[in-house]
Parts: structure tokens; C-alpha cells; sequence
């Protein structure tokens, strides 16, 4: 079965990274191995939005050099949503062109907390993957 393990660590660091840029989306990059994340990677949105993101390409050609380097694999890329649930939007589906990692989106909907959900696309085929968060 499919799933993520991620440091609860790198866990807060990805919440707080969307704590404080909300209400712009932000999104980054998950490696590691054998499905747990060991480093994430922060990058900038480009396209500055609310409702969507892009990374900017060399920094993303630069990170995936650097997970190569240190013997890691892409493991997730992920976003937050601001103001919406965990779960892809139809753009998030549309724009899924990367195979074989999962997608992580970090919902900022409920005031109180966060909620961080996985998911694998494949074309318009959506299916959740469980996180598992490891305590250190």
C-alpha cells in the first residue's frame, strides 16, 4: 500500500511556511526514501496567488539536482490551500504532470489548525494516499 511518512518537524515547517504567506499558496518539494520524507525543500510560488501556484523552474531544476545528489528521490510535491479543503482542485488535477509522487496539500480552511492531506493523480483519477506522521 501506498503511503507517506513524514518527520513531524518537517511537518510544522510546512505548516508554518503557510501560515505565514497565506492568503498566497504556497509549495515545495518532499524527498526521501522507501516513502519517508528525510528533507523538504521550500519554493517560491511565482505566480503569487491565492488560488493556485508554479514554481519557479530553475529553482525546481536545482532541488531535483540536489535530491539526485544526496541519493534521495522526489518523494511528494506540495501546497497549501488558504481557504479551501484538502483535496484537489480541478487545477490541482489538471496541472498533475508530474508522475509517480504524491501530491500533499496543507489546508488552512479551519482557523484552529491545519489538516494535510495525500493524494496520487493520475489523469483525472484522484485517490487519497495516508500520511503517516512520525514523532522523533
Amino acid at each position: 500500500m501506498l503511503k507517506l511518512e513524514i518527520p513531524t518537524e518537517i511537518l510544522q515547517q510546512m505548516v508554518a511556511q503557510a501560515k505565514a504567506l497565506a492568503p498566497i499558496e504556497v509549495c515545495g518539494i518532499l524527498a526521501g526514501s522507501n516513502g519517508k520524507v528525510e528533507k523538504f525543500y521550500q519554493m517560491r510560488n511565482v505566480d503569487n496567488s491565492c488560488t493556485h501556484y508554479m514554481m519557479e523552474p530553475m529553482e525546481q531544476f536545482s532541488t531535483v539536482k540536489d535530491i539526485r545528489s544526496a541519493g534521495l528521490e522526489m518523494l511528494a510535491i506540495y501546497h497549501s490551500h488558504p481557504e479551501t479543503p484538502a483535496r484537489p482542485s480541478a487545477e490541482d488535477i489538471r496541472l498533475a504532470l508530474t508522475p509517480n509522487v504524491i501530491y500533499v496539500i496543507v489546508s488552512l480552511q479551519n482557523n484552529n489548525g491545519s489538516a494535510v492531506k495525500g493524494f496520487r493523480i493520475a489523469g483525472t483519477n484522484v485517490t487519497e494516499v495516508p500520511i503517516r506522521i512520525l514523532e522523533r
